[in-house]
């Protein structure tokens, strides 16, 4: 397992080894690449440690959130890992007696943590390809498969600023299945409403990928229980089912 200081060294060398690649291949005249770009795993305990999670137990609400290493045969058959990431917990839409009427309980989550390097923070370019491929379980009581979203937050001024998307299953019995979101139909969100003024994703650097349960938006409550295989980045040829074809106007709390 390496240490804080090795993973930034290792990141520094891995950012300045890509660069360097992509200057002596003259990157930019051959033909950008199709192939699936893995953005996210959850495969290791050591995969699990780059992830930050998060709750409204943060500020005074109840819920609660773990993010673990999933090594059960049983939920991890059909999804072509050993050991998946397993996000689960409890959604409440209460909050502490004080807190009454100052903010709203109902929301977990987690995302990547940002990747500094020497040469500044790393980030994806998924620029040349048209969808962000999921690989996920459904778990837990039934009411919260509508209230999972994909965040994806971009290099920018507005450190708020997220791109968001409804996660929409097709499976019914806690198998895994592949969701495929087209980047085109995120929508703009800060601190958690919509952005009126909707602008074009800076695709070329993503810094954070996380999922989130907003229990507080739909008044659902209950236990969740979600697993992560891995987030791709891919093209048509990889999508195995039709995609949604509009922006999903659902945003956060």
């Amino acid at each position: 397992m390496m240490s804080n200081w090795q993973s930034y060294l290792h990141r520094s060398s891995q950012l300045l080894k890509d660069h360097s690649v992509k200057i002596l291949r003259m990157e930019g005249a051959d033909a950008p690449s199709r192939h699936p770009k893995v953005l996210l795993k959850l495969n290791s305990r050591e995969d699990i440690q780059q992830l930050v999670t998060g709750c409204d137990a943060d500020i005074g609400g109840t819920s609660t959130v773990h993010l673990d290493l999933d090594e059960s045969l049983e939920r991890n058959k059909g999804s072509g890992s050993n050991a998946t990431g397993r996000f689960r917990g409890e959604m409440s839409l209460a909050v502490r007696p004080e807190l009454q009427g100052r903010i709203r309980g109902g929301y977990a989550g987690f995302r990547s943590k940002v990747r500094p390097t020497l040469f500044g923070e790393m980030t994806d370019d998924v620029s040349n390809h048209q969808f962000l491929a999921l690989r996920l379980r459904l778990g837990g009581d039934p009411r919260t498969r509508n209230s999972y979203f994909v965040n994806l937050q971009t290099d920018g001024p507005i450190t708020t600023d997220l791109w968001q998307h409804r996660l929409y299953f097709q499976r019914t019995d806690g198998g895994w299945e592949d969701v495929f979101v087209p980047f085109e139909n995120f929508v703009l969100t800060n601190t958690g409403e919509l952005v009126h003024q909707q602008i074009i994703m800076l695709r070329e650097r993503i810094r954070t990928i996380g999922i989130s349960l907003l229990g507080g938006n739909s008044g659902i409550s209950g236990p969740y229980d979600l697993g992560i295989d891995s987030i791709r980045a891919v093209n048509e040829e990889d999508v195995t089912r039709p995609p949604p074809l509009e922006k999903d106007p659902s945003h956060g709390v």
